[in-house]
């Protein structure tokens, strides 16, 4: 079974949503607690770099950006948000997402993507660290998800392209 990255569509949404409420389940991918319609998940994500993997026309992952200010100096930079579906796990599906949106990003002229990561979710600091990006700390405390703290790996990767 291959899998295919391809821009994402909103055609896509019922499975993106699908895959975005099994990533708020585990809790520790997010600190949302419920996933948004998609006009609302819209606007939040830049319009360019977002990607599906798909397997044989099934939806199994997505990757995609959200600009971390509307200040012009920050243009270049980004937050990263990748999810595979859970029975795909496992199948490199989110390294082949995450290499594909740095590849992206750098055609759009992004010079920096950044992670805020689960300090738990070691798949996902890993995943990043593998793909090129470096632990920058830990932002303690960071968040409170269910009446829990949780603390963030903060991660970046800088392009070797855009200068």
């Amino acid at each position: 079974m291959e899998t295919v990255v391809r821009p994402l569509i909103k055609f896509d949404w019922d499975s993106v949503s699908e895959i975005y409420k099994e990533g708020i389940a585990t809790g520790i991918a997010t600190f949302e607690t419920e996933c948004p319609y998609w006009k609302q998940w819209n606007v939040k994500y830049l319009l360019c770099c977002r990607l599906v993997a798909t397997i044989e026309d099934k939806v199994v992952g997505f990757a995609v950006l959200s600009p971390v200010s509307k200040r012009k100096v920050y243009k270049g930079v980004a937050e990263v948000s990748v999810y595979v579906s859970e029975a795909f796990r496992g199948k490199h599906i989110g390294e082949k997402l995450l290499n594909a949106l740095i590849d992206e990003s750098e055609k759009e002229g992004l010079w920096t993507l950044q992670a805020g990561i689960f300090s738990e979710n070691k798949t996902s600091i890993n995943l990043h660290l593998k793909c090129g990006f470096r632990t920058i700390g830990i932002r303690e405390k960071i968040g409170k998800l269910n009446g829990k703290w949780y603390d963030n790996h903060f991660l970046e990767r800088r392009s070797k392209i855009v200068k």
